[in-house]
């Protein structure tokens, strides 16, 4: 019975290998390149292609814009929020009129952080207006 199947199967494997062409058209596959080297930049490369921060101008953000923490905290007290990213920083003040965020990057050259740009908020999220948000953390001083 074995050997009945096997010779049913034969005509089929026959057709196919017909169907098949000659051996000539098979071509092997030329072999892939080898693989590329890619070596890490070095971290200090990797922070000089952070892109320039936007610097902000507002009327009413004199004094803040262009500030160091330090001159910062002079204004507006120990921030609450003090959060580190690379050269960069964030300083965060919160009183009951309004949040006070402030981002600090060095200027091209190096050097100290300053202040490039400023948001301010409600407790809720809604935007307030920067100014007015400055002018009232500097009189809750």
């Amino acid at each position: 019975m074995m050997n009945g199947r096997r010779l049913l199967a034969l005509p089929a494997l026959l057709a196919l290998a017909a169907c098949g062409g000659s051996n000539d058209a098979v071509r092997p596959l030329p072999a892939p390149p080898p693989p590329k080297l890619v070596r890490p930049a070095p971290p200090a490369a990797i922070q000089t292609q952070r892109p320039r921060p936007h610097v902000q101008t507002l009327p009413g953000l004199e004094g803040v814009i262009g500030a160091d923490a330090e001159a910062l905290a002079r204004q507006f007290g120990a921030p609450r929020l003090d959060v580190r990213d690379g050269d960069a920083r964030k300083l965060q003040w919160s009183a009951a009129p309004c949040v006070l965020d402030a981002y600090l990057y060095p200027p091209d050259g190096g050097g100290r952080a300053i202040a490039t740009y400023i948001d301010a908020r409600r407790g809720d999220g809604r935007d307030v207006d920067r100014a007015a948000c400055v002018a009232a953390l500097r009189k809750g001083r």
